[in-house]
């Protein structure tokens, strides 16, 4: 029989993307799969909306927003407790290709000690465009990442992205889940790094295809961004970096300058006080 595998989805204030990728789901060839929505504290029709069109789905309401990590917690305790195998940690702002699934669990069960697998991640707005191809690395001298955008072999990456990540429930056990320190922004990171250092390996499944929203938003949401990622990298960094504070600054600066560079001051403060609300969290 086929592994049991949980599909978690995380919905935060984005339903017409929940809904869609919940459409893309039905599609799929796989045939032991459950659906798991975890609504992070939307305090919208979300919620309502979901379980009218998709009675089917196992929906789960935390009541507030504890980040992606917080989140994702909950529906992958849930999915363990339901006996799976795998956990899928698939973005709400996704489409996948109906063989995605099958093409992850067949790349894991190739290598009992693969603790992760990621997907192909393209544009929807340019399907042949690659995102992200499984992952990508980490430059621990300078606190900056690069997503892989050509093929390469999982044992080769630093990390999977979290758009979609095929988690093996006994790693999960053996590790732990992510950290629920990290509100957004390099916990996917963390966790990987963690399967590693336990001797768990990465994988890529060059057949599993996803199609994720490209970058466009807000621009409040982009300095939201900035803010929790420069906040979440303070604490990666500490973590992992052999030189940390050169690490935390040179890549803080990077990133400000950047913004300087192109007028978005208001991107560039943002990426500031990230950074101080991190250091700050770790005195803490």
């Amino acid at each position: 029989m086929a592994p049991r595998v949980s599909i978690v989805t995380l919905n935060w204030r984005g339903v017409e993307d929940t809904l869609g990728c919940l459409e893309s789901l039905r599609d799929l060839a796989y045939p032991n799969f459950f659906v798991l929505v975890v609504d992070n504290g939307s305090g919208d029709d979300s919620v309502v909306r979901i379980a009218d069109r998709y009675p089917e789905v196992d929906l789960v309401e935390t009541g507030a927003n504890l980040g992606f990590a917080g989140g994702c917690n909950i529906g992958i305790r849930r999915a363990l407790e339901q006996g799976a195998d795998y956990v899928w940690l698939l973005n709400s702002d996704t489409w996948v290709h109906p063989e995605a699934l099958g093409a992850l669990v067949e790349c894991a069960e190739r290598d009992p000690r693969l603790g992760a697998v990621g997907s192909v991640i393209r544009d929807q707005g340019d399907p042949e465009h690659v995102l992200a191809w499984g992952g990508g690395w980490i430059d621990l001298r300078f606190g900056r990442p690069s997503h892989a955008l050509s093929p390469v072999a999982g044992r080769d990456l630093d990390y999977l992205t979290g758009a979609s990540l095929l988690l093996r429930a006994r790693a999960l056990e053996e590790v732990g889940l992510l950290d629920e320190q990290f509100f957004l922004y390099w916990e996917e990171t963390d966790l990987c790094f963690r399967l590693r250092e336990s001797g768990w390996r990465l994988g890529v499944a060059e057949d599993s295809r996803v199609w994720h929203r490209g970058p466009g938003a807000t621009l409040r949401r982009l300095r939201q961004k900035d803010r929790h990622f420069n906040h979440s990298a303070v604490r990666f960094l500490f973590r992992y970096a052999p030189h940390p504070w050169i690490a935390t600054l040179t890549g803080g600066a990077l990133r400000f300058g950047k913004r300087l560079l192109r007028g978005e001051f208001g991107r560039a403060r943002a990426v500031a006080r990230g950074l101080a609300s991190g250091l700050r969290a770790r005195r803490s």
